[in-house]
């Protein structure tokens, strides 16, 4: 009751709402959200369909922290009902079919490789028939996840990252590096520019074959159990590599790998080693950053470079100023922001895929913004925004170049 206590209703996170933006309505905002989480603990509220779709429709994008004068801790209070949601409340069959489906394949990159397979070859063919409307005919969210599906290559899918990297020069620190379960196969890329320009920098790199999901997408969608059992893996598998920092290319993994401690806060067994594990975590661009002056020279890049905030590295990290200011040192890159830079561009984990018509507006009006600065590259620290902000432009008629900021930096490294 603590954290919900601390919300004075005062209205600063109205404006940072992606679905007040959209519906103007007050249950829809994170104030009008924790009114209905106090008066569900108090008696006043029942889980009924109305009650659950106000959570439903929240991204959990963290913008209401960053503008909330309060300190309202809005992260744990949705994850947490969520929770009670997963538990107490009975969706609909075909909508829990859906979600256990995604639950079943999404964190377990073994059967995520054999789903994503037949992207190989039909994913250019599922393109083809997005861009001619023929797809028009599905349901809403088979067309959704279609949109946002990722284009594996045979290599993504098969190749796999070495599990230790030498230093170049003396070693200044060692890093473990989390693959992830979508990353490591669609964006294998980024796993190997995240290696290749640590180690450039002077750490020996580890990235353990044995580690799995975080469990982010699990904790934001309310299954806290099943993220529990993700997490306690990755601590065991780091703490035998034994490495100085845990480094994190995905901005919903890190924000979820930061709260371990948050989310052992009640095991005593754990709590000590899942926040000992959480002070280690860091972005890439943190981790870079506080490494110091760079070793590697960056060649030039000549690019109207735009960079989208990810929310779970903005907002729930507040981790803004290394991305910008590690592109911002590659010569030659014109580094842009977009206009409503503080708005999600509707990926928000799985909520594209389950709450597809929000997603698609908010990703549009993201794109709009995006393509009013006529951008060369778009650089954004998460695959979910990546393949998001890809599936808008597309609606709207651009064919954009969208990478990783790390991307960008390994190339500048390499002279690519």
């Amino acid at each position: 009751m603590a954290l919900i206590d601390a919300c004075v209703h005062c209205g600063f996170c109205l404006p940072s709402c992606p679905t007040y933006l959209l519906w103007n309505e007050e249950m829809d905002t994170p104030r009008g959200r924790v009114y209905l989480m106090k008066a569900a603990l108090e008696g006043r509220a029942a889980m009924t369909p109305t009650f659950v779709s106000h959570f439903d429709a929240c991204l959990g994008c963290m913008g209401c922290v960053t503008s909330c004068p309060s300190g309202v801790q809005y992260g744990p209070l949705i994850e947490r009902t969520r929770a009670q949601i997963e538990r107490h409340f009975e969706r609909p069959f075909g909508e829990r079919l859906f979600r256990s489906l995604l639950f079943a394949v999404l964190p377990y990159p073994s059967r995520l490789r054999l789903v994503m397979a037949p992207l190989v070859l039909l994913g250019p063919v599922l393109r083809a028939l997005e861009r001619s409307g023929a797809l028009g005919v599905l349901p809403r969210r088979v067309r959704s996840l279609i949109a946002v599906a990722p284009q594996p290559s045979l290599a993504s899918l098969t190749s796999r990252v070495p599990e230790h990297t030498a230093a170049a020069g003396t070693p200044r620190l060692k890093a473990g590096v989390l693959t992830g379960c979508v990353q490591r196969l669609a964006f294998a890329d980024v796993n190997r520019a995240t290696i290749d320009v640590l180690a450039a920098e002077g750490c020996t790199v580890e990235a353990p074959a044995a580690q799995g999901c975080c469990g982010a997408l699990a904790l934001h969608a309310g299954n806290i159990d099943q993220a529990r059992a993700l997490a306690k893996h990755n601590i065991e598998v780091f703490e035998r590599a034994g490495v100085d920092r845990v480094v994190v290319n995905a901005a919903g993994c890190g924000s979820s790998m930061k709260e371990y401690g948050e989310l052992f806060h009640e095991d005593a067994a754990w709590a000590d080693r899942a926040r000992a594990f959480s002070e280690k975590v860091r972005d890439v661009s943190e981790a870079l950053v506080e490494l110091g002056e760079p070793r590697a020279r960056r060649h030039p890049i000549a690019a109207r470079v735009v960079y989208h905030d990810a929310c779970h590295l903005a907002h729930a990290q507040g981790v803004r100023a290394q991305p910008r200011a590690l592109l911002a040192a590659i010569p030659g890159i014109e580094l842009l922001s977009p206009a409503e830079a503080e708005i999600c561009c509707g990926s928000a984990g799985i909520y594209n895929l389950v709450q597809p018509e929000p997603a698609s507006q908010l990703g549009e009006r993201k794109a709009r913004n995006i393509a009013a600065l006529a951008p060369d590259i778009i650089a954004t620290g998460n695959p979910g925004c990546i393949l998001q902000i890809a599936a808008a432009g597309r609606r709207l008629g651009h064919d954009w170049t969208i990478v990783h900021p790390i991307e960008l930096l390994d190339r500048s490294i390499k002279g690519a």
